[in-house]
């Protein structure tokens, strides 16, 4: 079953540290701040989303990733993730419903993840399926780790 591995926040910047538990608005996860909101944040940018099995394929690679450190709100276990589209919506525990509405574009703030780099290695563009997503928030609420997630 899918659920949340781990949830992040940061007060700007990566890496996103973990949390137990958090709250959900329209905004994203509050108390998670963004340096740069021209290209992070805002509703449609509430969220970001990246799968647990991607960054241990990027591990076994080489890269020096870990869950946080690409930015991710949530990161998830066990969700099918070439399935999580644009435009598909998501149910996090009992609460919280999401759409993904895009895919990150990444940047170099995230260079020190790769053993050469290299972010464009997490490029939907380049590296199709390797992408994290963003999302609005359709319902607010209550998420925690552990909590199922599933395809609304």
């Amino acid at each position: 079953m899918a659920h949340i591995f781990q949830l992040n926040i940061s007060k700007g910047g990566v890496p996103k540290l973990p949390m137990r538990e958090a709250q959900v608005n329209w905004l994203g996860v509050l108390g998670d701040l963004q340096r740069d909101t021209e290209h992070h944040g805002g509703p449609e940018r509430a969220l970001c989303l990246y799968a647990l099995e991607r960054i241990l394929a990027l591990q076994s690679e080489g890269h020096p990733v870990f869950p946080g450190a690409l930015g991710e709100n949530i990161t998830t276990v066990g969700l099918e993730w070439d399935q999580v589209t644009p435009g598909r919506r998501l149910r996090l525990g009992d609460e919280v419903v999401i759409e993904i509405t895009r895919y990150t574009t990444p940047c170099e703030t995230i260079a020190a993840s790769f053993h050469d780099g290299r972010f464009v290695r997490v490029s939907q563009k380049v590296h199709p399926g390797w992408s994290r997503v963003y999302a609005r928030v359709l319902r607010p609420g209550r998420v925690q780790v552990g909590m199922p997630i599933e395809f609304v």
